[in-house]
């Protein structure tokens, strides 16, 4: 015990003759080591990684995109824009984008937390979308089909006039060339800066698809998530076939508004593309890596 009283004291008493220098120097090397000025520390460049909501699965955003935008690890389905669904479908990612030079028009010059005209410009400078429907004519495995996809990035991919108008333009063209028509629905509902304009394109886009029917086309609904509103209550569910993505949230209220409505819990999956497969709403869930092969299917069995 004495042998390691005296070892102490040594040691301590060659601390204290060190010198102040000596003893900070190992500090003044750290300090000098993390000298960072804010201006030159990097950050890392956002759209890199991307966060599964389901399973908080984390990956980058080029594994993502491999998968089609579909969760690795649980295959929950990412929100996607038009640009993405028609790499997918059409055939080495080539088509033509049809009616791409109509824009929104303020009518009422509507307001809410800002003007509509300058929601709408906002939105034009940030984006390379003009409205919240894109159409586009291609061929899948082959066979040609016109395609009208929704942005959810544009005001909720909300149905406007010009939405309406596509919509209209498209079944007129699918005519024309007896092509087959899809749409591929994502949306809040109506756009209520546009009022009774945007209420008007319930009933002409349920008109035009009566249209396609006379001349013995196929419609084809694609219902993503999520599809509400007036989508859900005219043209989304006139399909000849109305299919779904796997988890996706459709209905016309959302389920929240509904449950405080009836002041009752709701069952379990309500709303979800499962729940209305079995309740006869939909002919059939089509997980987005299978997407092209069953339309390409589906498209041979309407044309024999």
């Amino acid at each position: 015990m004495s042998q390691k009283i005296e070892d102490f004291d040594a040691n301590l008493a060659g601390e204290e003759g060190k010198t102040e220098e000596t003893k900070s120097s190992w500090f003044k090397r750290i300090k000098k080591g993390i000298n960072t000025k804010t201006s030159e520390k990097k950050e890392t460049p956002e759209g890199l990684w991307a966060k599964c909501p389901q399973c908080n699965y984390i990956c980058t955003m080029t594994e993502l995109r491999e998968h089609l935008f579909v969760c690795p690890k649980d295959g929950y389905h990412h929100r996607i824009g038009s640009e993405e669904y028609y790499d997918i479908i059409f055939d080495d990612g080539q088509y033509a984008e049809l009616f791409g030079d109509i824009r929104s028009k303020d009518f009422l010059g509507f307001t809410d937390l800002k003007p509509y005209h300058k929601r709408l410009e906002d939105i034009w400078s940030k984006t390379d979308l003009k409205d919240s429907m894109r159409v586009a004519v291609g061929k899948v495995n082959g066979q040609d089909l016109v395609i009208a996809c929704m942005d959810f990035e544009f005001i909720g991919g909300s149905l406007g006039s010009v939405m309406g108008e596509k919509f209209a333009r498209a079944v007129t063209y699918c005519i024309e060339h007896r092509f087959p028509y899809m749409v591929i629905s994502k949306s809040g509902g109506a756009r209520m800066m546009e009022s009774a304009f945007s209420l008007m394109q319930l009933a002409k886009t349920s008109g035009s698809l009566s249209l396609l029917s006379d001349a013995k086309l196929p419609y084809i609904s694609l219902l993503t998530d999520p599809t509400f509103g007036g989508i859900s209550a005219s043209f989304g569910m006139l399909g000849d076939l109305n299919i779904a993505e796997p988890g996706a949230l459709i209905g016309f209220a959302g389920p929240r508004v509904i449950k405080e409505t009836i002041k009752k819990d709701l069952p379990a999956g309500f709303q979800r593309s499962e729940f209305l497969l079995e309740h006869g709403f939909l002919d059939f869930i089509v997980p987005r890596p299978e997407l092209k092969e069953k339309l390409s299917t589906v498209l041979s069995l309407f044309k024999n």
